[in-house]
């Protein structure tokens, strides 16, 4: 069994900054990619940012430049850098993972969410 758990969020005012960390556990055989997803009250979950095992990322347009993914393949973690926060940035906060386990079935995995609140 895999586990991934978030931790970090929290209320923040704007243009304040706040760091995500996600930290997956189990029977893991190797971890791909992992990636930050958000949803915020009413709308679909969306891609934030993503990292591939080598360390190759990939951005939504509306966090370049403010958030930074990064992670530590040695302890299976995913941190996400968010700064220049915006009232729009609010959500609650997802952190996945592709990964293939002790049996070599792959599948991805799912954190249970941090909510992240901007507002003054």
């Amino acid at each position: 069994q895999v586990q991934l758990v978030e931790s970090g969020g929290g209320l923040v005012q704007p243009g304040g900054s706040l760091r995500l960390s996600c930290a997956a556990s189990g029977s893991i055989f190797s971890i791909y990619a992992m990636g930050w997803y958000r949803q915020a009250a009413g709308k679909q979950r969306e891609l934030v940012a993503v990292i591939g095992s080598g360390g190759n990322t990939n951005y939504a347009d509306s966090v370049k430049g403010r958030f930074t993914i990064s992670r530590d393949n040695a302890k299976n973690r995913v941190a996400l850098q968010m700064n220049s926060l915006k009232p729009e940035d609010t959500a609650v906060y997802y952190c996945k993972a592709d990964i293939r386990i002790a049996t070599m079935s792959r599948d991805d995995y799912w954190g249970q969410g941090t909510q992240v609140t901007v507002s003054s």
